[in-house]
């Protein structure tokens, strides 16, 4: 029993140590810092470099819609901030490379890469097909490493670099019907702490974020399968409430925060911290109410795979009533360039978060 006692008190110390050495580096600051956030044109791409201008970053934003990045940029500048706009599809690792490269020649050497582009389809499990599964993984794991490989030989040169990795909470707990993009988001957590540990010693740290539900604006902009409008209605409801969601400008601050004290990792919100720990310590109990959640979701339909963009169910029945339940998420759509994007409908490309 001594032993055990005294081996729990080592290990206590060597924690504490830790935790005061994390806390050493908060001296890191974003003035004249080059900042790359990938999916930055709208929601928390948008809403992060907004923040880093604030905070005298150099900032780069890329996304795959020519509209949305103008739009972003002319946000940005009407408040004062200038970005560097870039048209890029980071699930190609030549568009990625050449990004990267006209960045490096026209702001130099990135300081921090954000790697937050994703996709989002909702839909029970027989709705989905591979296709759901490879865009998940392409969008939100292979762009992830894209630009990582892409940003990797230019810091470990300088022996210096951050690397922010923007999961979920469902990279941690898989939630019914978010299969797919659950798949995703584990694959990136468990490449970012493979980042961190291996990392380390070239003088990059590498943060692994897993935020709750947040109030980005994004549901308009999400894919919705089997009986689309009532999963939309219970999507967006379940990203409104203010009780267990957290705000875009929240979420941002906590991102950044965390990037600037070097943290391995970050889970934003309360509900999002109870739901990891419960999967962790009691992963049977996770299991049984996951699924008793999912009963309570929409069942498939004969639409089989076909998937409707969110903004395509705002005029079904009742939804006067889910926008006024609502109100926070469209204000967050309002703020957060997620309104006008029939671009990318009509050229058929998925949107990225």
């Amino acid at each position: 029993m001594h032993s055990l006692a005294k081996t729990a008190l080592l290990l206590g110390a060597a924690g504490l140590g830790g935790w005061f050495l994390t806390r050493k580096r908060q001296t890191y600051e974003y003035t004249n810092k080059v900042v790359l956030v990938t999916g930055g044109s709208r929601g928390l791409g948008l809403v992060l470099a907004r923040q880093l201008g604030e905070q005298g970053a150099r900032v780069a934003i890329c996304a795959r819609n020519a509209d949305e990045l103008q739009r972003a940029a002319n946000q940005l500048a009407e408040s004062g901030q200038v970005v560097s706009a870039f048209l890029c599809d980071v699930r190609d690792l030549k568009q990625v490379a050449e990004t990267v490269r006209s960045i490096e020649e026209q702001l130099g050497p990135i300081d921090v890469v954000i790697n937050n582009a994703g996709t989002i389809t909702v839909g029970p499990l027989a709705c989905m097909t591979r296709e759901d599964y490879e865009e998940a993984l392409a969008v939100t794991f292979w762009a992830a490493y894209n630009t990582t490989q892409a940003v990797l030989p230019s810091m470990r040169s300088r022996h210096q670099g951050r690397i922010v990795n923007i999961s979920s909470i469902g990279g941690k707990v898989s939630v019914p019907h978010l299969v797919p993009y659950c798949v995703g988001k584990f694959a990136l957590v468990g490449y970012s702490h493979g980042l961190r540990a291996e990392l380390a010693s070239d003088g990059i740290t590498v943060t692994t974020i897993c935020p709750g539900l947040m109030r980005t604006g994004s549901p308009r902009n999400a894919m919705f399968k089997g009986k689309a409008e009532a999963e939309y209605a219970w999507f967006k409801l379940s990203d409104s409430l203010p009780l267990i969601t957290v705000s875009a400008d929240h979420a941002a601050k906590t991102i950044l925060q965390a990037c600037r004290n070097g943290d391995a990792e970050a889970v934003i919100s309360v509900p999002a911290q109870l739901g990891a720990m419960l999967q962790s310590v009691l992963p049977e109990l996770t299991a049984t109410l996951t699924h008793l959640a999912q009963q309570l979701l929409p069942g498939p339909d004969g639409s089989g795979s076909q998937a409707r963009l969110g903004k395509e169910c705002e005029s079904m029945p009742g939804s006067s009533l889910l926008s006024l339940l609502t109100i926070l998420t469209d204000r967050a759509a309002a703020a957060n360039n997620e309104l006008e994007n029939e671009a990318s409908a009509s050229s058929g490309t998925v949107p990225s978060f």
